[in-house]
């Protein structure tokens, strides 16, 4: 009966080499690029890894930063993408999110959804003369304190007492539950675009940040429209957040049916960031 959980949360799948043809997505909450743990003068690891990555297709999350050597950044990024957008909910928050592609941007559109800082973002790219829809999203985050995550960790590790723990519990369950029922018509709102232009007969590539689990109503509701990509072509677990004692895959890439994924991983070669990067090859399937 569990069967079908058990997989969406750790498949398994036989390795699949990507044709040379396949285009790559990466997509990466970077965190603001993490400066404050570099010592004056060193190179940024999340920086350093995008740009050795060789994606076609870049969808990052908290991507604002004011990090040293940031122009000399934007002119390595520029060299490599010629098209590039950004996009942000406001002034007053770090939330950006970034697209770096090496295909047109023909067309932009926002996903008109409430929240205080998360966002979402439609492109219509040209990729190969077809054009395609990308969206990127960061939906509701938890908004859980530093504290909150202490105490987590120290459930896991077994130090706080048992009635700490409870108290604990339902203080999480709580703000778990309130940043899931934020996140819902986000997730609804983002559906109805992927209708729409499935409806004119458009492909979609979707990825970002979900801040919820696998098995969530987030993930699910994605997966009823498009085909996971680590499902169908990653092993494991494939825990994307891993700070504080919470391992969970909460990146995704999805694809419509028109496209065949293939190597899906969440890399875990850079730690910089509270996330790990998760990337796939994509190939188009021949019509029949």
């Amino acid at each position: 009966l569990c069967l079908g959980s058990i997989r969406t949360y750790m498949p398994v799948n036989l390795p699949s080499k990507p044709p040379k043809d396949a285009i790559k997505i990466l997509s990466y909450n970077v965190y603001m690029f993490a400066p404050w743990n570099l010592a004056p003068g060193e190179p940024n690891p999340i920086v350093e890894y995008i740009l050795k990555s060789d994606a076609d297709i870049i969808c990052l999350q908290e991507s604002a930063y004011d990090i040293p050597g940031r122009e000399r950044i934007d002119s390595a990024f520029s060299a490599l993408y010629q098209y590039r957008d950004t996009a942000m909910k406001s002034a007053s928050t770090n939330d950006m999110l970034t697209l770096y592609s090496r295909f047109p941007i023909v067309h932009r559109e926002r996903v008109n959804y409430s929240s205080r800082g998360n966002l979402s973002e439609a492109y219509v790219l040209d990729i190969n003369g077809e054009h395609v829809l990308l969206i990127n999203n960061h939906f509701e985050s938890n908004a859980l304190s530093n504290d909150d995550k202490d105490k987590f960790k120290s459930m896991v590790k077994g130090t706080l007492s048992r009635d700490d723990s409870k108290r604990e519990s339902k203080n999480l369950l709580g703000k778990l539950g309130a940043a899931s029922q934020r996140r819902a018509p986000q997730v609804d709102a983002v559906a109805k675009i992927v209708r729409k232009y499935q409806a004119q007969g458009m492909s979609v590539i979707l990825c970002g940040d979900f801040n919820d689990n696998p098995i969530s109503y987030t993930r699910r509701q994605m997966a009823n429209m498009l085909n996971d990509c680590y499902v169908a072509t990653g092993n494991g677990p494939g825990w994307s957040y891993h700070k504080s004692g919470m391992y969970v895959r909460i990146d995704n890439i999805l694809c419509s049916d028109d496209w065949k994924p293939y190597g899906a991983k969440v890399d875990r070669s850079v730690n910089a960031s509270d996330h790990y990067p998760i990337y796939c090859w994509l190939k188009k399937r021949l019509n029949d």
